[in-house]
């Protein structure tokens, strides 16, 4: 079993930046793909980010939609994971999920272990 508790939501101007983090707990850590998700009221959970972390290095993996303003980092020492998000749109506000699962992947079903999730609202 992994834990995970996210932290660092609020509200936020357009424009401006929040750094989401995902403390986990329980099994190994670093053996485990991190991701972030997102999901807006309405609509359908949708995949944000992910990372890896293997022996050859780190790999990391946007949604289109924000590529070149978000950055997934992970600190396996600290059992943390960050989602630092940047130049933040109202099209941004939604609730945060962090995962963890075993593969490289998009799709949140392969996802085993959720947070509760930490509410992200930006003011235009």
């Amino acid at each position: 079993q992994v834990q995970l508790v996210e932290s660092g939501g609020g509200l936020v101007q357009a424009g401006g930046s929040l750094r989401l983090s995902c403390a986990a707990s329980g099994r190994t850590f670093s053996g485990y793909v991190m991701g972030w998700f997102r999901q807006a009221p309405g609509k359908e959970r949708e995949f944000v980010a992910r990372i890896n972390w293997s022996r050859s290095g780190r790999s990391t993996y946007y949604a289109d939609s924000v590529k070149g303003r978000f950055t997934i980092s992970r600190d396996n020492a600290k059992n943390t994971v960050y989602l630092q998000m940047n130049s933040l749109r109202p099209e941004d506000a939604a609730v945060y999920y962090c995962a963890a699962g075993p593969s490289d992947t998009v799709v949140a079903g392969a996802y085993y272990y959720w947070g509760q999730g930490t509410q992200v609202t930006v003011s235009s």
